[in-house]
């Protein structure tokens, strides 16, 4: 039988020794791993804090940025707007001071009776070539009568040479036109139911409307932003 021999004092003290040396070596070992595991994730999620702040940082400068650039888009847009306004306002002030203008100097018109004879006569024309009847009335101003006389004469000459018919243009004396009318007449026809209305007040209203056109693009140039033309 092996026999089983005591430690001395000696060997048990050294043997502690040893154990406790292995001890704290893997303690010492184990608390390096704990370390550089617990650094290794502090980087990390330090590296994820960081980036993350870093992305919303990014995200609300870029908000701003948007943001700021469409209020200037909206600023620049709406000055623009505002500018169009004004410009469109001052052109349409100057087109109304224009025609107002004009209407002003329409009884110009009549003051030479050589040229209101001669003017008559052509406004006559125009009503007895469009309506092509026999029998016209005209109706005008008091005032115009004995002019507008001799500009029937001189229509119904030039009507019958033109066309080869006669046609018998009286004036509707019960029905003047007003007084405050600037000049010009109003050919009847259809048995009263056709009135071709050719005064000097009522051409210059059709000249706002039919002439306006090529007035703006005297005045201001033709318009880039229209793609149509009659």
């Amino acid at each position: 039988m092996s026999q089983v021999h005591a430690l001395s004092d000696d060997q048990v003290g050294q043997e502690l020794r040893k154990m406790t040396a292995f001890i704290k070596q893997e303690a010492l070992e184990k608390a390096r791993e704990i370390e550089i595991k617990a650094n290794e994730e502090f980087s990390i999620e330090k590296s994820k804090l960081v980036r993350q702040e870093t992305d919303a940082i990014d995200a609300a400068h870029a908000k701003k940025l948007k943001q700021a650039a469409m209020s200037q888009q909206i600023t620049r847009s709406t000055v623009a707007n505002k500018t169009r306004l004004k410009v469109l306002a001052a052109r349409q002030q100057l087109l109304d001071d224009i025609f107002e203008a004009a209407s002003k100097r329409l009884a110009d018109g009549a003051k030479d009776p050589a040229k209101y004879r001669v003017t008559l006569k052509n406004l006559l024309l125009e009503g007895l070539y469009a309506l092509a009847e026999s029998e016209i009335q005209v109706r005008a101003r008091k005032v115009d009568y004995d002019i507008v006389k001799e500009a029937i004469k001189d229509a119904e000459e030039e009507y019958k040479k033109t066309i080869g018919k006669t046609t018998t243009v009286t004036i509707d004396e019960e029905n003047p036109l007003a007084e405050g009318c600037s000049g010009g007449l109003a050919i009847v026809g259809g048995q009263g139911k056709i009135e071709i209305n050719n005064t000097f007040d009522e051409r210059l209203l059709l000249l706002q409307s039919s002439g306006l056109p090529a007035m703006r693009e005297t005045l201001f140039g033709k318009n880039p932003n229209r793609k149509f033309y009659d």
